[in-house]
C-alpha cells in the first residue's frame, strides 16, 4: 500500500523548525523533514488501485485509511491507522525506512518527508487532486475549516502567519462579522492587538475591544502563552477556543476551573478536521472555481538549494509561505 512520489513543490512551515529543534518529540535522527507539498505519482506498490503513475497528489501528515471507526465517522479525521505519529520514522508495512545513505537508514517524518526529490508514503496519506490544479499553488496546508463561526460572530486569531490568515479567511467565508488578530506583526489584519504591548493580559484587552468577549478563537502558535489567553478570551456561555499549534512536550495548560464551569469550550484540531483523501480534493476544486485565493499566502519562492534562505525569511517574520521548487 505504498506509493513513490516525485515532489515538485514543498512549502515551509514553522512546524518543521519545531521538530528540527526537537522540542516536541523524542528526537529521531537522521530524518527528512517537511509535510506540505505537491507532486506526481512515480510508481505504486502492491495493493494500490486508486492511484496511477502520473497522477497529481498532495502528501498529508495525517492519513485516511477509509475503514476505521474514525474514518467512517463524520466528526473525526483521527484515523486509527494513519493519524500523525511524530516518533515513528519507518513505514508501517515492515517497520523499515525507504531512505538510506551508505547502507544506513534515514528516517521518515510524519509519513511524508517532502524535503526530498522523491518520497515514499502510505497511499492513505495522499490526496488525489485535479491534474489541472497548479501544483505550486495547492501545496499549502488546509486550515480554512477551523473556526466554523456562525454568521455575525466575533473571532480572535492568535498568530497571523499563513495558518492564522487561512483560519481568518475561513472565518470570513463563514460570515464572521469581526476578526481580531493577536500577533507581533500589525500589517496583516484591520483589527489588531500586540500581545507584548499592553500592560494587561491580552485576553482583557480583547474583552475591552469587544465589550465582552469573542465567540470563537483560534490559536496557531503552539506557544502555551498564547493558548491560555486564546481560551480565556472567549465568551462565557457559548465561547469556543480551538487550539491548532503543537506545544512543547513539557508544557502544561493551566486555567481556573471556573472558566470551564462558565461554559467556555476548549478543543483542539489537527489539519482543520479535514479528512485528507475525502476533503482535500474538494478544497482544491474551490481554488479552481476561484472561491479561494491561495496566491495571497505565497510571498516568496526559492530553489531547494536556497532552503536556508527560505528558513531565514520565515524565522524573521518576513513572509507567510515560501514555496520551494524541488526540480530547480
Amino acid at each position: 500500500m505504498e506509493v513513490r512520489v516525485k515532489i515538485l513543490f514543498t512549502s515551509l512551515c514553522h512546524t518543521d523548525v519545531y521538530f528540527w529543534e526537537a522540542k516536541g518529540q523524542t528526537p529521531v535522527f537522521p530524518r527528512i523533514l517537511c509535510h506540505e507539498a505537491s507532486g506526481i505519482v512515480e510508481s505504486v506498490g502492491e495493493g494500490v488501485t486508486e492511484l496511477k503513475p502520473g497522477g497529481h497528489v498532495l502528501p498529508v501528515f495525517t492519513g485516511e485509511c477509509q475503514d476505521c471507526a474514525h474514518c467512517r465517522s463524520e466528526d473525526s479525521n483521527m484515523c486509527e491507522l494513519l493519524r500523525i505519529n511524530t516518533d515513528r520514522g519507518v513505514m508501517l508495512r515492515d517497520g523499515k525506512s525507504r531512505f538510506s545513505i551508505n547502507g544506513k537508514p534515514i528516517y521518515h517524518f510524519v509519513g511524508t518527508s517532502t524535503f526530498s526529490e522523491y518520497t515514499v508514503t502510505h497511499v492513505g496519506c495522499l490526496a488525489k487532486i485535479n491534474p489541472e490544479a497548479p501544483l505550486d499553488k495547492v501545496c499549502l496546508g488546509a486550515t480554512l475549516n477551523v473556526a466554523k463561526p456562525k454568521k455575525g460572530s466575533t473571532v480572535a486569531i492568535f498568530s497571523l502567519g499563513a495558518v492564522g490568515l487561512a483560519a481568518a479567511k475561513g472565518a470570513r467565508i463563514a460570515g464572521a462579522s469581526r476578526i481580531i488578530g493577536a500577533d507581533l506583526n500589525s500589517n496583516r489584519v484591520t483589527e489588531f492587538v500586540n500581545p507584548k504591548a499592553p500592560d494587561k493580559p491580552v485576553q482583557e484587552v480583547i474583552a475591552e475591544m469587544t465589550n465582552g468577549e469573542v465567540d470563537k478563537s483560534v490559536e496557531c502558535t503552539g506557544n502555551i502563552k498564547a493558548m491560555i489567553p486564546a481560551f480565556e478570551c472567549v465568551h462565557d456561555g457559548w465561547g469556543v477556543a480551538v487550539l491548532m499549534g503543537v506545544p512543547n512536550k513539557e508544557d502544561e495548560f493551566k486555567t481556573h476551573p471556573m472558566n470551564l464551569l462558565n461554559e467556555r469550550t476548549l478543543k483542539g484540531t489537527l489539519f482543520g478536521n479535514y479528512k485528507p483523501r475525502t476533503d482535500l480534493p474538494l478544497v482544491v476544486e474551490k481554488y479552481m472555481n476561484k472561491e479561494l485565493e491561495l496566491e495571497k499566502f505565497i510571498t516568496h519562492e526559492a530553489t531547494f538549494f536556497d532552503i536556508n534562505k527560505a528558513f531565514d525569511l520565515m524565522l524573521k517574520g518576513e513572509g507567510l509561505r515560501c514555496i520551494i521548487r524541488m526540480d530547480a
